[in-house]
């Protein structure tokens, strides 16, 4: 069992950045595939970016392309999720996830962490 914990969320202008981060627990962290998905009020958990355990593959949402990097630093255990050119849709609570295969399923990742609010708004 892998335990997340995200962090730098907030509140942030049109146009603005912020980076997330997600911290991992467990020696298992460098053999998992991780994930970012996101959460609007009123409507279901949907995927943002996801990256293979090397680091080698990744894969974006068609709305967050060209503006969101995944990466990851498997010496630090830590994924993250750079966010530019940030939206008023990207008003979200953003999740972490790990899990075993690449895929853009909530349903696949084992692991969640307990999300960090991200709020875009003039």
């Amino acid at each position: 069992q892998v335990q997340l914990v995200e962090s730098g969320g907030g509140l942030v202008q049109p146009g603005g950045s912020l980076r997330l981060s997600c911290a991992a627990s467990g020696r298992t962290f460098s053999s998992r595939t991780m994930g970012w998905f996101r959460q609007a009020p009123g409507k279901e958990r949907e995927f943002v970016a996801v990256i293979s355990w090397s680091g080698g593959s990744t894969y974006y949402a068609d709305s967050v392309k060209g503006r969101f990097t995944i990466s990851r630093d498997n010496a630090k255990n830590t994924v993250y999720l750079q966010m530019n050119s940030l939206k008023p849709e990207d008003t979200a609570v953003y999740y972490c996830a790990a899990g075993v295969v690449v895929t853009t399923t909530p349903g696949a990742f084992g692991s969640w962490g307990q999300g960090t609010q991200v709020t875009v708004s003039s």
